[in-house]
């Protein structure tokens, strides 16, 4: 068994914060908490389902055990997210060139509607590709260029347009972050839009690469009751279908409406694009059965030891929630996501056990709250959630560090910032990860769009700065590509798969070492007088600068 121990080394410029007992993480602590959090008992932590109740039940029991105090400032552990629950039964049906086609649901499509109604018809409705869907005014890029697109679908191609440098025949780092995916690259913001210019149907292109996933991720999430939080206008707003396309599909219908798929998404690559409408109409007729669910995030609170700074909050987040049970699946029924995320939950509580073991001088001037969320897997929707209604001010919360997915193969000699080089939290993490001899690198799949994907981007939106941290990729003792093996591996084989289980091999000194590494950042933070701040040109700072204006 080994412990990594805390090193509260002095880097330079930084005031001194030696604790006279460094507290020790566990990789094996962590590791029993998976398997419990992992089990079948837990039936996969769906949110409003009895592996819910199970969960809720168990993080609360163990904030208690390790000394914490209620996070909800009403005196419990939970925060209430109200929530809708919807299954959607949809057909569709696309004619072309004379041609229809009825492509199969979870085979060839995916679509559900976020409308919380019985029924939605979008019937003969005319169809355009409009690219990438994207309207940036900041990079001179709008891919509808003034065309009415209300009462049409809209085709449109994931992730962002790959802009090359003409000097350099690269891609542009100044266009759409160059390789990495901006937040117009993501899904999220491509139904957004679409909902704003008054479409009937959006749908998207998947792309096995440029999306980070293969469409049997996609089917598996949309293909069973999905979530939202519960609005006044019951998601009147939103675009009526919500969908993906397979690629075979999508070229099957480009080519009956005359039209060359690879010919389009060239061009879609370009400013000059302009939307394509196709002698082509779509279908759909989407049943809609809804209830409403409450769910909860789970809170706890260690409260700061300053008096006069003990208003002042750094939120550890990681979602609780996984995707439950599907009793249509042969065999195995249950997706446990034991990496994903039962591993950064697990994490989380070590990280607190940790904090709460500091002596009392050495305890965090601020307050650090502990926030186990849930509908990540929905739509990050009890982030979302806390973003709306936090349980204490967002003008006096510094920073989110966010845990999603804990190392669970050993240390490392460097570890994964996703968005690094967006706030100060990313200088201040250089220092710390030199004081464990460790680098830190960016992102080396940023083109996937990580830093949109998981709870720190909630806190990000309101304007709080968001730290997310991934494991490395050096392993100390393997080959030089282990790491990334074990990443690619993942993503192909256990990605929202019910495979996605506890593994023998599996110890946890890494995630040990990582948290470690984000205790100490958090209670760096919590001791230092300067604020994490946005860097100058992030898309976040002016939100924050308005925040704390006030």
């Amino acid at each position: 068994m080994r412990f990594f121990t805390l090193l509260f080394a002095v880097a330079a410029g930084t005031a001194s914060l030696a604790a006279a007992t460094p507290p020790t993480l566990s990789g094996a602590s962590i590791l029993q908490r998976v398997k419990v959090l992992a089990s079948d008992e837990f039936e996969g932590r769906a949110p409003a389902s009895p592996g819910e109740e199970k969960t809720v039940a168990y993080l609360v029991d163990e904030f208690k055990k390790i000394g914490l105090a209620p996070g909800n400032p009403n005196g419990t552990y939970v925060q209430n997210v109200p929530m809708i629950g919807i299954t959607s039964q949809p057909t569709a049906t696309f004619t072309a060139g004379g041609q229809t086609f009825k492509p199969t649901h979870l085979i060839d499509y995916v679509a559900l509607s976020k409308r919380v109604t019985p029924r939605v018809d979008v019937n003969a409705s005319e169809i355009v590709f409009v690219g990438y869907g994207i309207v940036a005014p900041e990079y001179g890029w709008d891919d509808y260029k003034g065309l009415d697109v209300r009462g049409k679908t809209v085709v449109m191609l994931i992730n962002d347009p790959p802009v090359t440098d003409p000097a350099t025949g690269q891609l542009d780092p100044k266009v759409f972050a160059g390789k990495g995916m901006t937040y117009y690259g993501r899904w999220t913001y491509k139904y957004e839009i679409a909902s704003a210019k008054g479409a009937a149907a959006c749908l998207i292109v998947h792309e096995t690469g440029p999306a980070g996933y293969p469409f049997a991720v996609v089917a598996g999430s949309w293909g069973r009751e999905n979530f939202d939080l519960r609005t006044p206008d019951a998601n009147a707003s939103r675009v009526a279908v919500e969908a993906w396309l397979t690629l075979d599909f999508t070229k099957q219908l480009f080519s009956a409406a005359g039209q060359d798929f690879t010919a389009l998404k060239a061009a879609a690559a370009t400013r000059d694009f302009k939307p394509v409408t196709f002698k082509a109409r779509a279908s759909f007729a989407v049943a809609n059965t809804t209830r409403d669910v409450g769910s909860k995030n789970v809170a706890a609170l260690l409260p700061g030891s300053d008096p006069k700074r003990r208003h002042e909050y750094i939120v550890y987040s990681a979602h609780w929630d996984h995707l439950g049970r599907d009793p249509k699946l042969t065999g195995d029924q249950i997706y446990n996501g034991a990496h994903d995320n039962a591993s950064g939950t697990a994490l989380l509580l070590e990280i607190a056990q940790a904090f709460n073991a500091l002596p009392a001088a050495e305890k965090p001037a601020r307050s650090i709250l502990f926030l186990s969320v849930t509908g990540e897997e929905k739509g990050l929707l009890g982030s979302q959630y806390y973003g709306r209604v936090p349980l204490y001010p967002l003008s006096k919360t510094l920073a989110n560090l966010n845990i999603d997915g804990a190392n669970a193969h050993g240390p490392t000699s460097d570890i994964v910032v996703v968005g690094n080089g967006a706030s100060s939290i990313d200088d201040l993490g250089v220092i710390v990860a030199q004081t464990q001899g460790r680098t830190v690198l960016p992102d080396p799949a940023s083109e996937k769009g990580g830093y949109y994907r998981s709870d720190h981007f909630e806190f990000a939106k309101v304007g709080v700065p968001a730290y997310y941290p991934k494991s490395g990729r050096a392993y100390l003792g393997q080959p030089a590509d282990y790491g990334q093996k074990i990443a690619d591996a993942y993503t192909a084989n256990d990605y929202h798969k019910v495979s996605d289980e506890v593994r023998p091999d599996w110890t946890f000194e890494g995630a040990a070492q990582d948290g470690a590494f984000l205790l100490e950042v958090g209670r760096r933070i919590a001791h230092d007088p300067q604020w994490p701040e946005w860097k100058p040109g992030n898309e976040f700072k002016a939100r924050r600068d308005q925040m704390l204006s006030k």
